[in-house]
């Protein structure tokens, strides 16, 4: 196996599609490094991992605390060749009415953890002259987002920022890859408090992580700039850069606003 030898460092990769995407690295013979807050998941998945014949190491931290990023990236000793940045948390809400603090969280984790890890292991990448980096942004970096305002900014961050870093280091030979997937059956919406959203309402609409982590992965291993998962999705976007801003946030408004408020 090629990747044998070769470390992926996973954040989020407990759940959801940073749990798939984990899997598919295994499936290659790469050795793996997951990220997550909770003990207990880490080593769960981490059982299920090494059952596929490679080497997990577990960290727990809360990569929305600054303090905890940083020190992830100095007591991650061995070489990392694949960075992914999946770790990501959404809060549903009229940005009104939302908690402060929550939305700092969320721009911590989302935008800053990701800014701190990418500069740490992309310089290390620089001196061997290979890497690459998986970063999640979102159909939400494409799109503005009522109920959602400070999540999809944090995504157009995500996305902005990876195909600006690839631009610059095109001759470095390390790639940089942005996924883009659009509502996905994971726990998400859940801890996002977003369950009464139409959009999770309609759980026929709902992208299998599966399927977005294999997009993601393909896309990545051939050095893609970004991947939107899905036909719809894609659809939905291409519409969408057809549409005045002002009419793309209508129409996400009327796709996030709570169900009940159909009925007034």
């Amino acid at each position: 196996m090629e990747n044998q030898g070769k470390t992926a460092l996973i954040t989020g990769g407990t759940s959801g599609i940073g749990k798939e995407l984990a899997k598919l690295f295994a499936q290659d013979g790469y050795n793996l490094i997951i990220v997550a807050r909770n003990q207990q998941e880490l080593d769960s998945t981490s059982a299920e991992l090494s059952a596929m014949g490679v080497k997990v190491s577990t960290i727990a931290k809360d990569l929305s605390i600054m303090d905890e990023a940083k020190a992830l990236c100095t007591e991650i000793t061995q070489q990392v060749d694949v960075l992914v940045n999946d770790a990501a948390q959404g809060l549903y809400g009229l940005f009104k009415d939302n908690d402060l603090e929550r939305e700092l969280d969320m721009i911590h984790l989302n935008i800053c953890s990701t800014v701190i890890l990418t500069k740490h292991f992309v310089n290390q990448m620089l001196t061997r002259g290979e890497g690459k980096v998986l970063n999640l942004a979102s159909i939400a970096s494409k799109v503005p987002g009522p109920w959602q305002a400070v999540y999809h900014g944090t995504k157009a961050f995500v996305y902005s920022f990876t195909l600006a870093v690839r631009e610059e280091m095109k001759d470095s030979g390390i790639t940089f890859t942005a996924l883009l997937p659009g509502a996905t059956d994971t726990d998400f919406f859940n801890k996002a408090g977003m369950n009464e959203s139409r959009i999770v309402q309609d759980k026929d609409s709902l992208s299998d992580p599966v399927d977005v982590a294999k997009d993601g992965y393909e896309a990545l291993m051939a050095g893609e700039d970004y991947v939107i998962s899905g036909f719809k999705n894609k659809a939905m976007i291409t519409g969408a850069n057809l549409m005045p801003d002002s009419a793309v946030a209508h129409m996400m408004n009327e796709q996030q606003k709570p169900v009940e408020q159909d009925q007034h």
